[in-house]
């Protein structure tokens, strides 16, 4: 069965970093493109930043640009989200995804294997 594994949420002052990390078991991430999501209260669930694993391309949110970096280790089957100089306006649950054919790199409804969220705060 296909399986994603987040950790590394939490709570963290303004200015301050955190790396997600997404744990991916039942395939293998090397053909997959692999996407992170946030999501608030009352609102939809967008598109933070988004790796091609076969040619290693990554596409990121005008709001978060510069300021997080998306990233992959084929031998782990793992995908990480360095995300430095946090501010409020980060804090959601962050969600990583696999899709296998992503023309859209910041929707959701392209991609169909979901973890289950983690939690971000920022204060």
């Amino acid at each position: 069965d296909v399986q994603l594994v987040e950790s590394g949420g939490g709570s963290v002052q303004a200015g301050g970093s955190l790396r997600l990390t997404c744990a991916v078991s039942g395939y293998t991430i090397r053909a997959y493109v692999v996407g992170w999501f946030r999501q608030s209260p009352g609102n939809e669930r967008e598109g933070v930043a988004t790796i091609y694993t076969v040619t290693g391309s990554s596409y990121y949110a005008d709001s978060v640009k510069g300021r997080f970096t998306i990233s992959h280790d084929n031998a782990q089957n793992m995908v990480y989200l360095q995300m430095n100089s946090l501010n409020p306006e980060d804090t959601a649950t962050y969600y990583c995804a696999t899709g296998w054919f992503v023309t859209r790199w910041y929707s959701a409804a392209e991609f169909g294997s979901w973890a289950q969220g983690t939690q971000v705060t920022v204060s």
